[in-house]
Formats: C-alpha cells, structure tokens, sequence
C-alpha cells in the first residue's frame, strides 16, 4: 500500500497573506501602540514621554466626564439597539404582507442604508435647525420648548432618532429576507392553528427569527458604540457639556483635541476590554439560547 505525500507549498501561505498583514498592521499593531501609551505621560509637544504606571487608568476611570460618557453611551447604545430594532421588524412584517407596491415600498425604506453617519448627521442638524429646521418648528410649534443646543435631554433625543433611522434600513433588508425564508407550509400550518396574527408572530415567526435577531443585535450594539461618531460630531459634537459625548467620542476628544495621548490610550483600551466582555457574555450565555 503507498503512502501518499503532499507537498508543502507557498501558494496557500500566499492568499492569506493580505489578510494577515491588513489584521496585524491596522489591528494588532494599533491596540498594542494604545496598550503602550496608555503607561506614559507625555508633554504637550510630544518631546518627552514618562512611564507613570496606572496612573492613566485611574485618572480615566474616576474621572467625572469619562462616567458621565459611560452612562450616556450605555443608555444611548440601548435605546438605539432596541428602537432599531423594534421599528425595522414592524417595518418587515408589514412589508412582507404588502401584495400592491411592495418594490417601491421596500425601495424607500432602503434608501437610508446607503448614506454614511457624517452625512445623515448633516441632515439631521439641518433639519433640527433653529432657522430653517423643520422639526425644530415642528417642535416648537407643538408646546416643546425644544433646543437640542443647549438642553442635554434635547439633544440626546437628536443623536438617537437621527441614529435610529439610520440603522432600520438595515435591520429592515435582513428582517425582511428572514422572513421570506420561513417555509410557507409552516406559515400556513400555523394559520391553521392559531387565528390570531399577534400569538401567530410571537409563538411561531419570532422564533424562527431568533438567528437573524441576535446576529442584529450584536451589529446594532457595535454600531451604537463606534459609527454613531460621525453623527454625534455633524450634530452636538459631545455638547452641551459632554452630554451627548460617548466612550468613542470622548477618545477623539481627549487624543486629538486635548493632545492627552496616554490618557485617550487609557480609555481605548478600557473601552476593548468593555467590547471584549460584552462580546464573551453574547455569545456564551445569549447565544445558547438562540435555536438554529
């Protein structure tokens, strides 16, 4: 009987090159340069640098401002999720049963996908204008003494509707395509069963939505935390006072702004730890409970 060889070869090595180089150089690197710096104190200009220990992450972690951001993203990145969430599934159920103009309906609840956070921040500082913004009249005109510049509860509504809508477009297209994939023959069993929609959707349609639901959830967690930076610096930029001003904005804030190196590097890696435990606890515990 032979024995069959292979041989060793560099072809495979090859492909995945790229792939290692782009993980280590914008990753690996980077996290442990935040690592590095988050135990020195530099001066102003950048001329000296002062190994102080965990000195950094005591500053950080006891600091008022850096708590103050800490709630304000954990509040923000809750209500974004589930507000997201709960719309885009509304929206596809009812998409799902539209016979007349479905294209065009499920078209325009799409459009939003396409425009990046720096931009519908844009739109919603335009349209929240006190000048020309027609929600801003909107508001005003309705008995609320609206003025998200200066009244941290209104603009903390800003950042969440404006990052709210536009998440759902997304959440939408993967809500819809789950539920066009449950069987028919399971859909009409169950309309056999059970006359009422609302026990139908919730014993037998929400179930099975259970994978796309939590593959959303953890999406929709990492975008509350780090691609709402764009809207929250188009819109209130932290204001007023840091009200608005999350974990990620408050990194850019403190590194780039303030020239505090170590201490932005502190809060980074604190900030990696918190989306490590958070991401250990998805998908150990959340996850087990997820039928697929």
């Amino acid at each position: 009987m032979k024995r069959v060889q292979f041989e060793h070869s560099a072809i495979p090595y090859m492909f995945i090159a790229p792939q290692i180089i782009i993980i280590v150089v914008f990753f690996l690197w980077p996290a442990a340069q935040a690592v590095y710096q988050s135990f020195l104190l530099e001066d102003a200009f950048g001329l000296s640098s002062q190994f102080v220990w965990f000195r950094n992450y005591s500053d950080t972690i006891f600091s008022g401002a850096w708590l103050q951001a800490a709630g304000f993203t954990i509040v923000f990145s809750t209500l974004v999720t589930f507000l997201s969430l709960g719309l885009a599934l509304l929206l596809a159920v009812k998409a799902n049963e539209v016979i007349r103009g479905a294209s065009t309906y499920k078209t325009l609840l799409m459009w939003a996908y396409a425009i990046a956070p720096p931009v519908a921040g844009l739109m919603g500082n335009l349209m929240f204008n006190p000048l020309i913004g027609d929600l801003y009249i909107f508001m005003n005109s309705i008995g609320f003494d609206f003025d998200h510049k200066l009244d941290p509860y209104d603009a903390g509504f800003v950042v969440v509707l404006i990052s709210v809508w536009k998440q759902v477009s997304v959440n939408f297209i993967f809500f819809l395509s789950g539920l066009q994939g449950i069987p028919k023959g399971v859909q009409e069993a169950a309309l056999m069963d059970c006359k009422s929609s609302t026990r139908r959707f919730w014993t037998i349609t929400f179930p099975l939505l259970a994978p796309t639901t939590f593959f959303l959830m953890v999406i929709n967690i990492t975008y509350a935390f780090f691609e709402t930076f764009g809207i929250i610096d188009t819109t209130t930029q932290g204001a007023p006072g840091g009200a608005t001003t999350t974990l990620v904005y408050k990194v850019f804030q403190d590194g780039f702004r303030g020239a505090d190196i170590g201490g932005s590097s502190a809060q980074s890696v604190v900030l990696m730890i918190m989306v490590l435990v958070l991401t250990v606890i998805q998908f150990r515990f959340i996850e087990k409970k997820v039928h697929y």
